[in-house]
């Protein structure tokens, strides 16, 4: 770990092992601005008029890895991040602490811990709920990635006609889902979104899907993102557990928690391990897809 600083802000903190570096910002956040392969591209987006700023009046994107509540709204999802956080050592990682929201009494934290030699990182999101009364929200992680790449969504086991009768997945649209639009390309085991800076209209997409991961490629790289499952829980947006929105500047690769009631003082975990796979191209079938992720998942 060492002390840097990075776009602006002058209190960062970089995280590597002989493989990967991220870079998490003190100034602001808590957020991780980038994340990659040593001296390689920055998986992450980063908004370059935004990177630095710790004075607005209003919410700033900032790109990099964040964490939200449960169900959006801009009264309390769109809460300025651009206090400083508190950054704690730990074993291979740091804890990043963020002020209780005046506005939602909620308390974010995230907990990151780098593998010493592999090319993957674990994450605990945590929700805290400072007010005096109970409330009910869930985790929402939410990773902007940088522009170019597919996200990848994995649908349920596929099975035969009349062997089974019953659903096994939703997907849930908001009212600008356009099926039409050419980012969009559903497949038979997975959906994949492009982002494309020649898009100028917002898409999203939300599912629940079984397999419990979601990925974004680029830069000849997969960006793999593994989040557990409890079958037994409602989730927000209509049940969906990743979620995909994309315009003409990033793309952001979203996983949700299902919602659960925080007593006062509690809290309630969101994990992730990330893990990043090189030298592969950006896929151009679900076979691409297989071949790449078949050895993580």
């Amino acid at each position: 770990m060492e002390k840097i600083a990075y776009g602006g802000w002058e209190n960062c903190y970089q995280l590597a092992n002989n493989q990967i570096e991220l870079v998490v910002t003190a100034d602001v956040g808590p957020r991780i601005i980038r994340f990659g392969f040593i001296g390689g591209e920055n998986m992450f987006h980063e908004y370059p008029h935004q990177v630095g700023v710790t004075s607005s009046d209003e919410w700033l994107n900032f790109g990099g890895h964040r964490l939200w509540h449960a169900p959006e709204s801009v009264e309390r999802t769109y809460y300025p991040d651009l206090e400083s956080v508190h950054v704690q050592e730990i074993e291979n990682g740091l804890i990043l602490t963020q002020k209780p929201e005046p506005t939602t009494g909620i308390q974010k934290q995230i907990q990151i811990v780098l593998s010493s030699n592999k090319p993957e990182v674990r994450l605990t999101h945590h929700l805290i709920n400072h007010n005096l009364w109970a409330i009910e929200t869930a985790p929402w992680s939410i990773s902007v990635m940088s522009p170019g790449g597919t996200a990848i969504l994995p649908l349920p086991p596929r099975g035969p006609h009349p062997d089974f009768l019953l659903p096994t997945s939703t997907i849930s649209i908001w009212p600008y889902t356009n099926f039409k639009d050419s980012r969009l390309r559903l497949g038979k085991h997975f959906i994949m979104v492009k982002q494309d800076s020649r898009s100028t209209s917002p898409q999203k997409i939300g599912i629940f899907t079984s397999e419990g991961w979601a990925a974004y490629a680029n830069y000849d790289t997969y960006f793999v993102k593994q989040v557990p499952i409890q079958f037994d829980g409602i989730y927000p947006d209509m049940g969906t557990n990743f979620e995909v929105f994309t315009d003409n500047e990033m793309l952001e690769l979203e996983a949700l928690g299902p919602f659960e009631s925080i007593p006062p003082k509690g809290k309630i975990d969101h994990m992730e391990h990330w893990t990043l796979v090189p030298n592969v191209s950006e896929p151009k079938s679900e076979a691409d897809v297989f071949e790449a992720t078949s050895h993580l998942l």
